[in-house]
């Protein structure tokens, strides 16, 4: 009974939205793009502060966090039996891959555009055939090389296909543990675990692999995110430990970029960040936050094309006329809110649209009793 009871604690409701976790998503979205636009400032961000190189962790808190709200959301489904494997994967293909291919058939379209305006891209081997076949099927992070360029962030979404496979035997399997203990161990050796042998067989850490060993990178992050869903559902860690746990998890992130590299304990601290704040209840849910957080996934997937199409407006630009260094940064910095606006634009007449359209037709018969399931925001 205590099973079935914990069980039923998952319930998406109890994860609560419209947060401070929402709030995080989403600026772990924009620091994803400072990441990724760094490199086309007037001078280089990472030549400024190194921690301006470390804007993978912010793509290692969303693999965490992907673990972390399948589990909330579809636990108890899974261990009902409500949802099967199929069907499971099926809803989160379709959440990320219709996206996927609309921000790569824009981008093949503004690359033949140029070439027919006699415009080669800079770097033409991040423009191939290879790797356009490959991230529109979403097999980029499977392997085997050659997926690399045009939507490059989309690896992610890649090995998250195989995390999603796997997810309702590993829930199944984790939801037999109740210490504590026992779940952050399990967790934070897997990604320990990880590192080593990649290490040792690669000769590189998990966080320095190439974006086609990106199964190898998400699959013990994600797992960390499943153990730490476990861990809330149990009603663990207390409220009040979590609220402390919060403060110190976020300051550790902060402090330890300022110190250095330290991959793995800014992993630990950001799993940290995931569990303490996901085991807050939200006492006043934002709408704006909310909001916020389902345009993360826009963000991340279409700044790409925000990133070609602007930077390489103002390279020329930067060919045509001596900038003075003050409007140079300016134009640049500009790159950031206009990333939102495309993101914001993408999500309303692109996103939202095809996602209601398909909504009806992923159902699935379901008994009379048998609640609706929610769309928890994809990462």
């Amino acid at each position: 009974m205590a099973r079935e009871l914990s069980h039923s604690a998952s319930s998406p409701a109890s994860a609560g939205r419209g947060g401070a976790l929402d709030a995080l998503r989403f600026v772990a979205s924009l620091l994803i793009v400072l990441y990724h636009f760094g490199g086309d400032a007037p001078v280089a961000l990472e030549t400024l502060h190194p921690v301006f190189e470390r804007g993978y962790l912010a793509t290692d808190f969303f693999l965490i966090l992907s673990g972390f709200v399948l589990g909330r959301a579809y636990g108890a489904q899974v261990m009902s039996g409500r949802i099967g494997l199929l069907a499971f994967v099926r809803k989160r293909i379709a959440r990320i891959w219709p996206g996927q291919l609309v921000v790569l058939a824009t981008l093949a379209g503004i690359v033949a555009v140029a070439g027919l305006a006699g415009v080669a891209p800079n770097n033409p081997e991040h423009f191939t055939a290879m790797g356009l076949a490959m991230q529109a099927l979403l097999v980029q992070a499977w392997g085997v090389p050659g997926g690399e360029g045009w939507n490059h962030q989309s690896w992610s979404l890649s090995a998250l296909i195989v995390c999603y496979a796997a997810f309702p035997l590993a829930w199944r399997w984790i939801s037999r543990l109740n210490s504590p203990a026992a779940l952050l161990s399990l967790g934070l050796t897997a990604v320990m675990l990880g590192d080593l042998i990649c290490a040792i067989v690669l000769g590189r850490h998990i966080y320095d692999l190439d974006f086609h060993f990106g199964v190898i990178r998400a699959a013990p992050l994600f797992l960390l995110g499943i153990c730490i869903a476990r861990l809330v559902e149990t009603g663990r860690p207390s409220v009040g430990a979590a609220k402390i746990m919060a403060g110190l998890s976020l300051a550790a992130v902060v402090l330890l970029q300022i110190a250095g590299r330290f991959d793995l304990p800014s992993i630990a601290a950001i799993a940290a960040i995931v569990l303490s704040f996901g085991r807050l209840p939200v006492a006043r849910p934002s709408a704006l936050i909310e909001q916020g957080a389902k345009l993360s996934f826009a963000l991340f997937i279409t700044h790409a094309v925000t990133g070609l199409l602007w930077f390489g407006a103002l390279q020329a630009l930067r060919g045509r006329v001596a900038l003075p260094a003050w409007i140079d940064w300016s134009l640049w910095a500009m790159s950031l809110p206009a990333a939102f606006v495309a993101a914001a634009l993408f999500h309303r007449f692109v996103d939202e649209p095809i996602q209601k359209w398909l909504a009806p037709r992923l159902k699935r018969p379901a008994p009379a009793a048998a609640p609706v399931e929610p769309t928890p925001a994809s990462v």
